[in-house]
């Protein structure tokens, strides 16, 4: 599928461009797209040697395995095909509470690496599993938290209740996470997308799932397991307990005495921020401090898990390039545009915001396309018009499905996608769906 859509915008593009005359910002927009793709895995490289470092560490000291039992029975039926102990299970995880978090520099790193895990249990190298497409769908419709971005953007241009989409962003993204799910689980089935038999040749590992044998970067982690991490002591426990003291102690300062004034801000409105400011720092603390007591060297295991970050982060250059490329090739020549005013009269007819069609073509493709989409949209009718809590609750409830799915496959060249496009493409519109409905009714 991905053949066909790269290919229809790169056609698609030319055309236009030789019929709008714009083929000179076509080719522009090809050449600057291109030096993008460089520097977003550059930039993405050190984010991802940390968190890859960090990992390792949760890895390590037992608390991917015991984060993973403890949703043991929820991830057995949504992954059947993957061991309930696989490391995967536990990057799975840890991805998927990133992103309800709203914590975008984590999510990630954290999502390349449950890549890495499923591809060891692939034995269709190149071919997209049911399990990573589960997870693609998953991750793009993951439920929605704290829409950290969208609320930013509704404060700083002057909301008086920049929080209010909470709400509608849980609501629409529970709604476009069971259709994500549904999708992929009903798609899996058709022999349009069924899984091809096992090369004859390979050495991967048949159905059942035992562990690949590679000679790459991607070697089984039974065979990299190291010696077991020691049990947890008295003293040990007792220094955690005073850790997560400490840190309840600033939870419960940023609420209720916050160094710098909050003005009238509600109780949730500083939940909020407590959470985006203590996330991250809780989680870089709590896991060296968890693994050390435990035995494990930590400086070493964690340059152990880092050094990984520069080489996902080089693998998934041509992955990048190609899909940025044909995505800016396409918005120049002015496609994204022509479908919109296509499409308005349609639209109108069943009462979907046609103000809206710009930035819902626009999300599957980019972020910072649609970001920037979305905050002009709130310049113009102002941040606490229903149609820009509109605009929020979908930036809050869907994904940019393209950028995704080729950077998480592209990091472990998987080529064929099979229907993880299509499950994220139908979590996205059923995510676009609902908040409309949902904003009608609870903003009027």
């Amino acid at each position: 599928m991905l053949n066909w859509i790269w290919l229809g915008l790169i056609l698609a593009a030319v055309a236009l461009g030789g019929v709008n005359g714009t083929l000179g910002e076509v080719t522009e927009d090809a050449f600057e797209m291109a030096a993008l793709a460089v520097k977003i895995a550059i930039g993405l490289a050190g984010i991802m040697a940390l968190w890859l470092g960090v990992m390792r560490l949760a890895e390590r000291s037992g608390l991917v395995t015991i984060l993973a039992r403890l949703l043991r029975p929820l991830m057995r039926r949504l992954f059947p095909d993957v061991p309930p102990d696989h490391p995967a299970m536990g990057s799975m995880l840890m991805n998927i509470a990133a992103n309800m978090l709203g914590l975008a520099n984590a999510a990630t790193p954290l999502g390349l690496r449950a890549m890495k895990d499923l591809e060891r249990l692939n034995p269709r190298p190149g071919v997209a599993t049911n399990a990573m497409c589960t997870f693609l769908a998953v991750n793009t419709s993951s439920v929605q938290l704290i829409p950290a971005s969208a609320i930013a953007i509704l404060a700083a241009a002057g909301s008086s209740r920049p929080t209010a989409i909470v709400g509608t962003a849980f609501l629409a993204t529970l709604c476009s996470t069971v259709a994500g799910i549904a999708s992929v689980k009903l798609l899996q089935r058709l022999p349009l997308f069924r899984l091809p038999p096992v090369p004859a040749a390979g050495t991967g590992p048949a159905a059942g799932g035992a562990e690949t044998d590679r000679d790459d970067d991607t070697a089984s982690p039974v065979e990299d397991a190291g010696p077991p991490p020691a049990p947890l002591t008295l003293a040990g426990r007792a220094i955690l307990a005073a850790a997560a003291g400490f840190f309840l102690g600033l939870v419960l300062q940023q609420l209720f005495w916050p160094a710098q004034s909050t003005g009238d801000a509600s109780l949730f409105i500083r939940a909020v921020n407590t959470v985006s400011l203590l996330a991250v720092p809780f989680l870089l603390a709590f896991f060296p401090l968890y693994a050390h007591l435990r035995k494990v060297p930590v400086y070493e295991e964690f340059t152990e898990g880092a050094k990984e970050g520069f080489q996902v982060a080089v693998r998934i250059i041509p992955f990048l390039a190609a899909i940025l490329v044909a995505i800016g090739m396409f918005r120049s020549a002015g496609g994204i545009d022509l479908i919109a005013r296509g499409l308005g009269p349609l639209l109108d007819a069943i009462r979907f915001p046609s103000e809206l069609l710009p930035m819902v073509v626009m999300r599957p493709l980019s972020g910072s396309g649609t970001m920037g989409v979305f905050t002009e949209l709130v310049s113009t009718h102002g941040p606490d018009h229903i149609l820009s809590r509109m605009a929020a609750t979908i930036f809050g409830s869907t994904e940019t499905t393209f950028y995704v799915v080729t950077v998480y496959f592209g990091s472990v060249a998987i080529r064929k996608t099979r229907h993880a496009i299509a499950a994220g493409l139908l979590a996205d519109l059923t995510g676009v769906i609902a908040a409309i409905i949902i904003c009608r009714i609870v903003f009027g």
